[in-house]
Order: C-alpha cells, then sequence, then structure tokens
C-alpha cells in the first residue's frame, strides 16, 4: 500500500530496479496517452455487449488540488513560487444489474474519467456506451445527484445514442434528495430538533412512496411569506428534478435508486489517492492517473493494456492532426521508454496504483 511515485520508486530499488520519481511519473503519463490516442486511430476496439442486460449508468465530480507555477523571481532556494486550487475531476461508471438489482458480476464495470469538464466525461459515456451496444439493452437507468452540467446533458446524450426514451429512466439519488430535505427542515425557523427530524421522517416517506409533488407542496407551504433565496434555492431542486424522482417505480423493477456505486468509485479511483494534506498535482498527471487507476480498479488493467500497445499507433494509422497536439502537450516524443514500459509498467502498476 504506497502512497507516492517516491515510494515506489524506493520499493522498486529494494527489488533490484532503479527507476526514478520523473521515470515512473513518464511511464504513467505515456502509457494513459497512448491508450486515449488509441481510442481515436481505433474506435471500436471494445468486443463486448450489453445486449440484454439492464444498464446502470452515473457520472460525478471529486476534487483535486492542481498546482501552477507563478511567473517571476524564485525563492532564494532557487524554487518556481506556485499557486493551488481546487478543480473537480470528472468520473464515470457503468455497470449492469441483475434481475435483483445488484451489481452483476459477470460483467465488470466500465469507470473512466478526466480532467477535462463535463463536456469531456460525456464524450466518454457516449464513447463506452456505443461500443457496448447500448441500444440492444433492456432497461437503461442514468442515475446522479442534482448537478445541473450532469442533467443538461442527459437528453442529447441519448438523442445521439438513438435511445428512445422509453429506454431509459433519470433518477436523481434518493439520499441526495432526502440531504435537501434535511436543508429545508434547517431553515424552517421556529422549530425544535424533535419537529425538523419529524418532518423530514415524514416526506422521505413520502418521496419513497412516489409523492413527490407532496413534497413540493409541503416545501411550498414553508417558503410561503418568506422571502429565503435559500428555501426558493430548495423548492426548485425538488421541482426540476420532480420527473426524476419516481422511486416507487424504479424500485418495483428492482433498479437501484442510490448512487453508491460512482460515489465509491470517486473515492477510491480520486479520493484515496489525490486528496490529502498539502498534496498538489500537476493537471497532466492526474489526467494520466486517473485512467490508470480507473482501469485497475475496474477489473479491466488487460483492456488498457491493449489500448496502449495496439499496433494501430506503431503504423502509423493515427493522423498528424490529432498527434501533434499530444506531443505538444507533453513536450516530448510519446515512444521514449516504450520498452521500458513493457518490461515494467506491471511492476510500477502493483506498487503506484493499488491504494
Amino acid at each position: 500500500v504506497l502512497s507516492s511515485f517516491q515510494e515506489t520508486s524506493n520499493i522498486m530499488k529494494e527489488r533490484g530496479t532503479h527507476i526514478g520519481v520523473n521515470t515512473i511519473r513518464k511511464i504513467a503519463q505515456r502509457f494513459s496517452l497512448r491508450a486515449q490516442a488509441t481510442k481515436v486511430a481505433e474506435p471500436h476496439l471494445c468486443n463486448e455487449s450489453v445486449a440484454g442486460y439492464r444498464v446502470v449508468v452515473s457520472t460525478d465530480g471529486g476534487r483535486v488540488r492542481i498546482r501552477k507555477n507563478k511567473r517571476g523571481p524564485k525563492t532564494s532556494k532557487g524554487r518556481s513560487r506556485y499557486s493551488t486550487e481546487w478543480k473537480e475531476p470528472k468520473l464515470l461508471a457503468i455497470y449492469a444489474i441483475g434481475p435483483d438489482g445488484r451489481m452483476d458480476r459477470n460483467f465488470h464495470p466500465f469507470i473512466d474519467g478526466t480532467m477535462k469538464g463535463p463536456d469531456a466525461v460525456f464524450d466518454l459515456i457516449e464513447y463506452y456506451l456505443s461500443n457496448l451496444d447500448i441500444t440492444k439493452a433492456t432497461n437503461i437507468l442514468f442515475i446522479a445527484d442534482g448537478a445541473r452540467w450532469i442533467w443538461n446533458r442527459v437528453g442529447s446524450l441519448m438523442k445521439s445514442l438513438g435511445i428512445e426514451q422509453s429506454q431509459y429512466h433519470e433518477l436523481v439519488d434518493f439520499y441526495h434528495a432526502v440531504e435537501h430535505l434535511s436543508k429545508v427542515a434547517d431553515l424552517r425557523k421556529g422549530w425544535n430538533k424533535k419537529e425538523r427530524k419529524r418532518w423530514i421522517k415524514k416526506h422521505r416517506r413520502l418521496l419513497l412512496k412516489g409523492g413527490v409533488d407532496q413534497v413540493i407542496e409541503a416545501i411550498r407551504e414553508i417558503c410561503r411569506g418568506r422571502h429565503s433565496k435559500k428555501l426558493s434555492r430548495e423548492k426548485n431542486y425538488f421541482f426540476r428534478n420532480r420527473y426524476r424522482m419516481r422511486y416507487d417505480t424504479l424500485k418495483e423493477i428492482s433498479f437501484p435508486i442510490g448512487s453508491g456505486a460512482i460515489e465509491s468509485a470517486v473515492r477510491r479511483v480520486i479520493n484515496l489517492r489525490f486528496k490529502g494534506a498539502s498534496i498538489y498535482w500537476l493537471e497532466q498527471t492526474v489526467e494520466a492517473m486517473i485512467k490508470l487507476r480507473a482501469f485497475n480498479k475496474a477489473g479491466r488493467w488487460e483492456v488498457l493494456k491493449k489500448l496502449a500497445f495496439s499496433s494501430s499507433l506503431d503504423s502509423f494509422k493515427l493522423s498528424i492532426k490529432f498527434l501533434f497536439p499530444i506531443i505538444r502537450n507533453f513536450n516530448g516524443i510519446i515512444t521514449r521508454h516504450l520498452n521500458f514500459c513493457l518490461h515494467h509498467i506491471e511492476e510500477v502498476r502493483v506498487l503506484a496504483l493499488d491504494e
């Protein structure tokens, strides 16, 4: 269980292989880069299908502190000054469920992510779903929290994939909705703790039974005569997502009503490696490491290797138009150290990726 590239380098040294921290970082970046490039050169590499499966799709964001060097004079020790800011990596999860609503263990999930924003993660979702013959799935559920960046894109995603509206469901995570009920109760002045708890319990039960309209009416009653922006925001949250709160309907057909799978993925892929006191990352390093960790945690390391070492790259099928910005962004030739990667990537993976 290693927490840094330096620790990985030390263990490798003990095993008789001398690899520096910067070399390990470059291996990770270039290995991930080749996998991403292959998706463009050979977009139909996946030979799996979700035909006949019930499929759940979800996405969410984490938090990582990104380091950016400042211009100007260096410190007295000759080091560059830098600033740090929080950025949100976006993660996706695609998995199949059985008749009982539990994850189908015979189908390894797809987990991936990016630092490039909402449009980029939805491009990834579209890539995977189109490769998996998503139109042949029995039913599809898209579940997430109430973030607008998600729901503003789901409709156009399904339309571009050719999925009929009757074939998929949209659902806001039930437990996030209950959190918003708690916020409403906390904003109601004059209630004691017992009254707030009773109100939350009652309307939580209503949500589960499909009574979202009654819940909205109860919140409107609390808002009546009050000019609280916070209360109005909570009311609008339920009104905006009312058609995504059919928990009774989804429970009847044994679909999950919580987005625990994607939240667990965010914790395992991002939080356990990238978050911590005084930990800052270069954005390109996070971009590369997210993909490596995501495939590793999903049990799809061999798929990533297939992408990274695809012959389509070595036979120059990749267009110069796509290759040039990759080379420019990573400041070098992407094939350098490739033979070295082939010999050591498995050992580096075990040491550097596992939390």
